[in-house]
């Protein structure tokens, strides 16, 4: 390893808080030692062996702080940075790139992370509407928080040349900025500028901040376009979006909940502040399935869209909302596609966009456009755990194992406690037969989310333990509560060879609109289920067409 890197890495890796800490409470305890023991007779000899104790258990302590963290978790191992986010194009020679890392909140108080994160996410929107310049997405970079990494490795990991960071701070109705771009293929700041401005001003500032990075990066900008922060005409509706913005990016229902009271008090704020709708379509549909049943759900998110548009067509959020609950609760597949379209027109550098689309395609057997819209997404989005863990599945339902394990491991780096669910990673690994593998993973995820893992009983149905299988299965189940996808029960009954049960439950995830169940016919689990006209017959009701979709997953 390069002195540079391992220098990096000991620092990533907290050893020298670590080593600094043993230092500061070894000498402590030392001297108290040193002082106490003699007043109870204590001889000098085990004062010497404690303190020889201490000094023995300093690298014992730098070892364990290399390989472990201590989250709120437990203890986790420390993830490698090598090869975390690899595999993504090359930059080409012409191109301009940057990523918007989330601003510093230096103001007083509590709950500041917002108001940060919210103006990086501005900047990053406006340009990422600015043809010629590669803009890394939210996710990805807002990844990087509190990781202490260099710039360096931050724009090797995104694949991008330029990182804009900054810092925000509020006191009463001022607000200052502070914000630096840097040049990362050669360490030089091409810019750098502190604004303070009343809060009322707060959009034409983020107007400012922008068009003085693309001044830097010589590119045009026609300042006559509407950038979109000019759209939100109340400080206070802005303030309290985002707000909103900040819990929908969490996966918990409490979280999410919460930033549905935020937008829904935006808009009491501004009731003509478009994108409070699409927060709050967006909280809806995060909510479906995993939280509220999909016919409960995603009509809330279709009004949430509907309201949106009909406020500010170019909201690419919204139409891709909306897609979704065309495809979901009408199964219209091709109007689905069609607002998809409409949100890569609109912004072509959007996560969601290019996603939801590369999935639509995906469940249709439309391999090519899959594929090519899944490889944009990676290199838009290559640090989002959702991204990732998502495209693994899709690469394991076309047999491209090699990409499925690159997405697979990168999603398991960047989340080892699996807050966000099931480890797609170990149905990868029971497909190709590594099944302690598939056990192991499945089974640390229970011990840290508490959720029994349906495809934990599906691979104990594939090694032939039936019995581990159901009973895994009813876990699963009751973790659910009162809603559970019929397609997911359905997936282990298959693999049992319980086949009547199984399209039982695919009916039922017909009728309760399971979000998951286009995506059955391309499932290597559904296999044995193909030649059932049962099975077929559901496949066209919710517009797919068997015989293409079946290729799809067999092409080379």
């Amino acid at each position: 390893m390069d002195p540079k890197d391992f220098f990096a890495e000991l620092k990533r890796r907290k050893v020298y808080s670590v080593a600094i800490g043993y230092i500061v409470a070894g000498w402590a305890l030392a001297q108290g030692i040193a002082q106490v023991f003699p007043v109870f007779d204590i001889p000098n000899w085990v004062v010497r062996l404690v303190v020889l104790l201490i000094v023995l258990g300093f690298p014992v302590a730098l070892v364990l702080s290399w390989f472990f963290d201590l989250t709120r978790y437990g203890i986790v191992r420390t993830p490698d940075m090598k090869d975390k986010i690899d595999i993504v194009p090359t930059v080409g020679s012409n191109e301009r790139s940057i990523a918007v890392l989330p601003f510093t909140d230096l103001s007083p108080g509590e709950e500041r992370d917002y108001f940060g994160e919210g103006i990086a996410e501005e900047i990053q929107t406006a340009l990422a509407k600015i043809e010629g310049l590669r803009v890394a997405a939210r996710r990805s970079s807002f990844w990087f928080k509190d990781k202490k990494a260099d710039l360096n490795e931050i724009a090797d990991k995104l694949n991008v040349e330029h990182v804009l960071e900054g810092s925000v701070r509020r006191e009463g109705n001022r607000v200052r900025i502070s914000a630096e771009l840097t040049n990362c293929c050669n360490g030089f700041t091409l810019w750098s500028e502190t604004f303070e401005r009343e809060m009322q001003g707060i959009f034409a500032l983020q107007d400012e901040i922008t068009r003085a990075i693309v001044d830097a990066l010589k590119l045009k900008l026609d300042i006559s376009a509407p950038l979109a922060s000019r759209l939100v005409r109340s400080t206070d509706a802005y303030d309290v979006y985002l707000h909103g913005l900040f819990y929908s990016d969490k996966a918990s229902e409490e979280d999410l909940r919460k930033s549905l009271e935020y937008f829904e008090r935006a808009l009491e704020k501004d009731s003509q502040f478009s994108r409070s709708w699409t927060g709050i379509a967006k909280a809806w549909l995060w909510l479906a399935d995993a939280y509220v049943p999909p016919l409960e759900a995603y009509p809330k998110v279709r009004d949430a869209a509907v309201r949106a548009l009909h406020l500010n067509d170019d909201e690419a959020e919204a139409h891709v909302y909306l897609a979704e609950t065309k495809r979901i609760l009408d199964w219209d597949l091709d109007g689905a596609e069609a607002e998809f379209n409409r949100a890569v027109e609109i912004e072509p550098n959007s996560t969601p966009s290019n996603y939801f689309i590369a999935a639509l395609y995906a469940a249709r057997g439309d391999r090519d456009k899959a594929l090519a819209f899944l490889q944009r997404t990676a290199k838009i989005d290559p640090a989002s755990l959702w991204v990732n863990n998502s495209a693994c599945e899709l690469y394991r339902y076309f047999g491209l194992y090699d990409e499925a394990i690159a997405a697979g491991e990168r999603a398991l780096q960047l989340d080892p406690a699996f807050v966000y669910g099931e480890p797609l990673l170990a149905a990868l690994y029971r497909e190709i037969g590594r099944f302690d593998e598939a056990i192991a993973l499945y089974q640390k995820a229970e011990r840290l989310n508490g959720r029994p893992a349906f495809g934990l009983a599906i691979t104990y149905a594939r090694m032939n333990r039936p019995d581990e299988a159901r009973e895994v299965l009813a876990k699963a189940i009751a973790s659910r509560g009162s809603y559970t996808p019929g397609d997911a029960i359905a997936h282990v009954h298959v693999v049992l060879h319980a086949h009547d049960d199984a399209i039982r439950e695919l009916e039922r995830a017909c009728e309760e609109r399971s979000s998951s169940l286009h995506f059955v016919g391309i499932a290597p689990e559904f296999a044995p289920l193909r030649s059932d006209r049962r099975f077929t017959s559901i496949l066209k009701k919710i517009g797919l067409e068997p015989e293409k979709v079946f290729t799809a997953t067999t092409a080379s």
